[in-house]
């Protein structure tokens, strides 16, 4: 599982011309799901991201977490994360879990990150045609793998 964590300000998704879910300050995630995630990589990548620790401080440090700042999230599922760009110059998606692994993935993804923030999230919808805006803050952008935890 990749995630693209996006520090924001705020940041909003439009689906059929209408807002399905928007924040303030908080995190805007891309999420990627590969045919070989389980709900273990959930579960870490969900603690990791509740955890990090990229919000300034009373001296502008990066020290606060989401909890500490009252963040919000919105989560988007993106299979592109998972493009391969080896060979030409068409990505190839082939590493992207199918719907029928991403989608109960994702659905679980989302309740976890609602119970280990502590409030519930924002998405978007699997597998439409999305309209994403965003300010990112600082700019902070942060990737992590659930596959390289070491």
């Amino acid at each position: 599982m990749i995630a693209i964590i996006q520090r924001v300000s705020e940041a909003s998704v439009t689906i059929d011309r209408q807002v399905k879910g928007q924040i303030g300050l908080g995190f805007l995630i891309l999420l990627g799901i590969t045919h070989t995630d389980t709900r273990e990589d959930l579960d870490w990548l969900s603690k990791k991201i509740i955890s990090m620790r990229i919000f300034g401080d009373a001296e502008g440090k990066m020290n606060l977490d989401l909890r500490a700042v009252d963040g919000s999230i919105l989560l988007i599922s993106q299979f592109t994360l998972h493009a391969s760009t080896k060979k030409g110059n068409r990505p190839s998606f082939i590493e992207a879990a199918r719907p029928e692994v991403a989608i109960p993935l994702y659905e679980q993804m989302i309740q976890q990150l609602s119970a280990d923030l502590g409030k519930p999230i924002q998405t978007g919808e699997f597998g439409a045609d999305m309209k994403v805006a965003l300010v990112n803050d600082g700019p902070v952008t942060i990737v992590i793998d659930s596959k390289n935890r070491v």
